[in-house]
């Protein structure tokens, strides 16, 4: 998994990319499905005059499958970006669970189901029905 980090309005500290790497791995590492790429886009949105203000903008990028895009403002920056993580996680959890209950229900159908309208239209000529 590569993690590309851009910040905006502060520095990036040691102890700030550890603790942002370290729950990354650990929230995308039980996930079946592998995380191509992570873009972090960490800002200070309101600058020296405080508040909650700071903003974690997470971008999850798959192979073949849509990104996952989330965002989560705190006047902490951690919590921020455990919130916005926590968060990806469950929305790829939940996403991963959905194709494969989908994926489920196309491979139990029978074939009859699957009959695009040319093939009806074969079924049909060759029965007869079309002469």
């Amino acid at each position: 998994m590569q993690i590309i980090t851009h910040v905006r309005g502060f520095g990036l500290s040691d102890g700030l990319s550890k603790h942002l790497r370290r729950r990354l791995q650990f929230a995308f590492d039980r996930i079946d499905n592998p995380v191509r790429r992570v873009v972090v886009r960490l800002s200070d949105v309101n600058g020296t005059r405080g508040g909650e203000d700071k903003r974690c903008h997470l971008q999850v990028q798959f192979d073949r499958k849509p990104d996952v895009i989330v965002e989560d403002v705190q006047s902490d920056l951690y919590l921020a970006m455990s919130r916005a993580i926590e968060r990806a996680a469950r929305t790829i959890t939940r996403r991963l669970v959905r194709l494969r209950q989908l994926e489920t229900q196309h491979s139990a159908r029978p074939v009859s189901e699957f009959r695009t309208a040319a093939g009806s239209l074969y079924q049909r000529e060759a029965e007869g029905e079309l002469r």
